[in-house]
């Protein structure tokens, strides 16, 4: 069947619009809470737009600075004020605990900044100072509110001062501009500049690891995950210059540190121009594998024409092209969000959360600790009565997720497979017969 139209293109219209606005925060906007628990909003963009960036660096002495990244477009300006100038006013809060002392409270800070649209560029960045040690690690719970709106703000950022090697000792630069990068994430042609904060070095070792393109088994396969080798393709010695600026060309993961012996630094990932938003039929193929078999993904990644082949797949899902083209945009948005939400050494969809995210879409409960998460899927609600009493039950299903401790990100969770019932046949299935999945929403769209 042949495509009348342009079912790619007019999806790939709709990416670009989405992602305008969304960062990867585990971050959270909110007003009003049902369940004080919950966090599950950090995953719906729909319940959550207003998205800080967070970074901690370790600097002299005993202090840390815990920076925040905010677009200025996400804030709400208003003229009703004295000075009538179109104004935003944000109060940061943050309450630091040392997880190694127990979680004792280790120090405060509460900030109050007031921002002028008229002179205030495209991004603000607030540095907030805390008191720290060495040898210590620490969970800094920080909120921010918009004084107003009172949109509320919530995320816990959890760092160490356990040695000079970490990520939390480099500040990343844009080398033409002079603008802190808050992204790890770079691109072909990107030039930057490293600063490492403890002492100046006039040196420093890149180890680059290959492009990681595996992506995870089905929560039902009791499989070992499959990660990056411990040694490095290459190791490259690099002069360190704030005139000489330096550029990662290829795809892949590359560590920066001040000893080739020790496999800690600041991790920076190329994956190619293709990322967040995927655009080319060659790379929309690849995360189709979740649900396409075998068979059909090698026939799409051979296919002469792969956008013929990609629409084809999308159009045997349904016989409307409509449909079809919906379940496309739902899709690659999924892709598009686990990019920013999830991503660790590898993009965020090829991740355990991502592959649950792409399938079965934002969890309806998010419970977050200090290593792991649960996510629910709420089941079909069960009435039943007695009399003219009507009771609902609400069921979910658990995916279980802890955080994975490794030398290049802090946001890499493995899912814990067990023999639960996750219905990933039929959310696979589902998909296949044209119909976006949901456990309490089987039939339609």
């Amino acid at each position: 069947m042949r495509l009348s139209g342009n079912l790619l293109n007019h999806t790939i219209a709709a990416l670009a619009v989405t992602i305008t606005l969304i960062l990867s925060a585990c971050s959270a906007s909110r007003q009003v809470a049902t369940d004080p628990k919950d966090v599950s909003y950090i995953y719906n963009p729909a319940n959550n737009p207003f998205n800080p960036v967070f970074r901690v660096f370790n600097d002299e002495g005993n202090r840390s600075v815990l920076s925040v990244f905010l677009h200025t477009q996400e804030l709400f300006f208003s003229e009703a004020n004295p000075t009538g100038d179109p104004l935003a006013s944000l109060r940061f809060t943050v309450r630091l605990y040392n997880d190694t002392q127990g979680g004792v409270l280790s120090d405060t800070a509460l900030i109050d900044m007031e921002f002028n649209r008229d002179n205030t560029g495209s991004e603000i960045v607030t540095d907030i100072p805390l008191t720290t040690f060495d040898g210590f690690e620490y969970t800094a719970e920080v909120r921010i509110v918009d004084n107003l709106t009172r949109r509320m703000i919530q995320t816990f950022v959890k760092f160490n001062r356990l040695s000079p090697y970490t990520s939390y000792n480099f500040r990343v630069y844009n080398a033409a501009f002079g603008n802190e990068l808050f992204s790890r994430v770079i691109f072909e042609n990107e030039y930057l500049n490293l600063k490492y904060l403890r002492e100046d070095l006039d040196t420093i070792f890149v180890l680059y690891y290959k492009y990681f393109d595996f992506i995870p088994h089905p929560p039902s396969m009791m499989l070992p995950e499959r990660a990056v080798p411990r040694e490095p393709e290459k190791v490259i010695s690099v002069a360190l210059s704030d005139t000489v600026p330096l550029m990662f060309p290829l795809k892949g993961i590359y560590l920066c540190t001040i000893d080739s012996t020790v496999y800690e630094g600041v991790t920076l990932l190329n994956f190619g121009d293709e990322y967040p938003v995927l655009t080319r039929p060659e790379t929309m193929i690849e995360p189709l594998a979740y649900i396409a078999t075998q068979e059909e993904m090698d026939a799409m990644r051979s296919a002469e024409k792969k956008k013929m082949a990609l629409d084809e797949f999308w159009l045997a899902r349904s016989s409307s092209i409509e449909r079809s083209r919906e379940l496309l945009r739902i899709y690659y948005n999924r892709v598009l969000y686990s990019n920013l939400y999830f991503t660790s050494y590898k993009e965020g969809w090829r991740t355990d959360r991502g592959m649950i995210y792409l399938l079965y879409g934002p969890p309806d409960k998010v419970y977050k600790g200090p290593a792991a998460e649960q996510w629910g899927y709420r089941k079909p609600v069960i009435k039943s009565s007695w009399g003219t009493r009507v009771r609902v039950k609400e069921e979910y299903i658990w995916f279980g997720f802890r955080h994975n401790p490794g030398r290049f990100t802090s946001n890499d969770y493995y899912l814990v497979r067990s023999d639960a019932p996750t219905f990933w046949d039929q959310a696979v299935a589902s998909w296949r017969r044209g119909i976006v999945y949901r456990l309490d929403n089987p039939d339609d769209i």
